[in-house]
């Protein structure tokens, strides 16, 4: 890393300006409600063309800044104010730049089960569970987590046949989906850079992801990591918009169970053609002849695949079986608001 703090290379000020905008309405509509350091940082870089023009180097795919904090974070950067972060961020500006540039957003949060489970009640099983975008695969153990739903004043409580997980995740539940949970024969992912839950680096990386602030989260996704190194799964490396990888994936499912696909939060990270391409591809309802069904967790006006009403007022992400929407959840499923009792189980 770099010894002495460096400024800003010159930058095409559009691109710093860019910049600075992204992370005000950083700091402004997502931080707040999750993360007072986070809020802090991006205001700060709103506020600072010269810390704005060194992000402006790494490549504007790279740029969100959860990842870029991360990303400090995981090469040392302070746990503290604007202004020591910002200096640690001159110091080391090169190393920020390339170490960023080869990461992505995993947001890799076990919690999205609790809004997977009220869709994958309505799937007859044991299915064979396959995540595009899994990372470690965290969202791929439904069932061996416990559930806690607090709704009007009670708590609803699901746990694994052989007892209570050390994995429980507590969500908020307006609605009366059907709750129960999923039994899977086999689970697998497909992953641009998958993730080892047995490696300590990746485990790291996955652990530095969770906001400053997000009380118990890390502790969650550490137990979340435990149960994946114990019990691996299938992790494929490749591009879930290829065809031929998704046919790839498809052929080591077992033909007794019935496959679901699920793309929890992952779609609004793709770029837009292997975005459509996999939109395209799980409507059908078929991968290289074998039946799927697929369950999403989507903002509203991410796609036009969706095959009834959406409501324009309720809050959050959608969640579709087949592209029906049952649900408005948050995206990472600390809420669910179920809005249809259709979708009934078949297959």
């Amino acid at each position: 890393m770099d010894a002495e703090p460096v400024d800003a290379a010159p930058a095409e000020s559009a691109e710093v300006a860019a910049v600075q905008e992204r992370y005000a309405r950083f700091a402004r509509e997502e931080a707040p409600a999750r993360s007072a350091l986070y809020a802090a940082w991006a205001s700060g870089v709103a506020e600072d063309p010269g810390i704005a023009g060194i992000l402006a180097r790494i490549p504007a795919v790279r740029r969100q800044p959860p990842l870029v904090f991360a990303v400090s974070r995981l090469l040392g950067a302070p746990l503290a104010g604007f202004a020591e972060w910002a200096g640690w961020v001159r110091a080391h500006a090169e190393a920020l730049a390339e170490e960023t540039d080869r990461r992505s957003l995993q947001t890799n949060e076990p919690l999205r089960c609790a809004a997977l489970l009220p869709a994958l009640a309505l799937i007859e099983g044991p299915v064979a569970l396959l995540e595009l975008g899994a990372s470690a695969g965290l969202c791929l153990y439904p069932d061996r987590y416990s559930y806690r739903y607090d709704r009007d004043g009670e708590t609803i409580a699901l746990d694994p046949a052989g007892g209570a997980s050390r994995v429980v995740l507590r969500s908020e539940l307006a609605g009366d989906p059907r709750l129960r949970m999923p039994r899977v024969g086999w689970r697998g992912g497909i992953d641009l850079a998958p993730r080892d839950a047995a490696d300590p680096e990746d485990r790291r990386f996955l652990e530095t992801l969770v906001w400053p602030g997000e009380e118990g989260r890390a502790a969650r996704i550490r137990a979340a990591l435990d149960i994946a190194r114990d019990d691996p799964l299938t992790l494929l490396r490749g591009d879930a918009s290829d065809p031929a990888v998704l046919a790839r994936a498809v052929s080591l499912v077992p033909e007794e169970l019935t496959l679901v696909v699920t793309t929890p939060g992952v779609l609004p990270h793709v770029p837009r053609a292997g975005r459509e391409r996999i939109v395209e591809t799980l409507s059908r309802g078929e991968i290289a002849g074998r039946p799927l069904r697929w369950i999403t967790i989507d903002p509203r006006e991410l796609h036009g695949a969706w095959r009834g009403p959406v409501s324009a007022e309720a809050e959050g992400f959608v969640l579709a079986l087949d592209a029906e929407p049952l649900a408005t959840v948050d995206p990472l499923g600390a809420r669910v608001v179920w809005h249809r009792g259709s979708g009934a189980p078949r297959g």
